[in-house]
């Protein structure tokens, strides 16, 4: 895993989110291999242009785990408005089973932090700083 830390003018950043996010009413949209391909391409084309890194994506038949590092000045729920609003509308475009939804997505997700250390370590560091010196 890629755990290397962003480095802009004024910060320096390790931002890490798992996303879930699945299909509306749970559809298995990615049994089918082309739109399974072709998401992942979508997401990858995005994130290049966005800059964010991926560090692993995969679907199940009905749902998508996204495993990304960004930078600080994007939040969750930025990067969930992107990523399914460009794809549900390409999507929509290029197969015509899924015109027919009014949307691919549903609006909830699941997102988590991540980083290369435990909520443990940062805790007891924090704890620590007063008996540092």
């Amino acid at each position: 895993m890629d755990n290397d830390y962003r480095h802009s003018k004024t910060t320096v950043s390790l931002i890490n989110y798992h996303f879930v996010f699945c299909p509306r009413y749970r559809r298995k949209i990615f049994v089918d291999s082309d739109v399974d391909a072709r998401f992942k391409s979508l997401v990858a084309e995005l994130c290049q242009e966005k800059e964010w890194t991926i560090i692993a994506i995969e679907t199940d038949k009905d749902h998508c785990h996204l495993f990304v590092n960004v930078q600080p000045t994007y939040s969750p729920s930025d990067i969930m408005k992107v990523i399914k609003g460009r794809t549900s509308r390409i999507l929509r475009q290029e197969f015509e089973h899924l015109s027919r939804m009014p949307s691919v997505w549903t609006r909830s997700y699941f997102v988590s932090t991540a980083g290369n250390v435990s909520s443990a370590t940062i805790k007891r560091y924090v704890e620590d700083q007063r008996t540092r010196y």
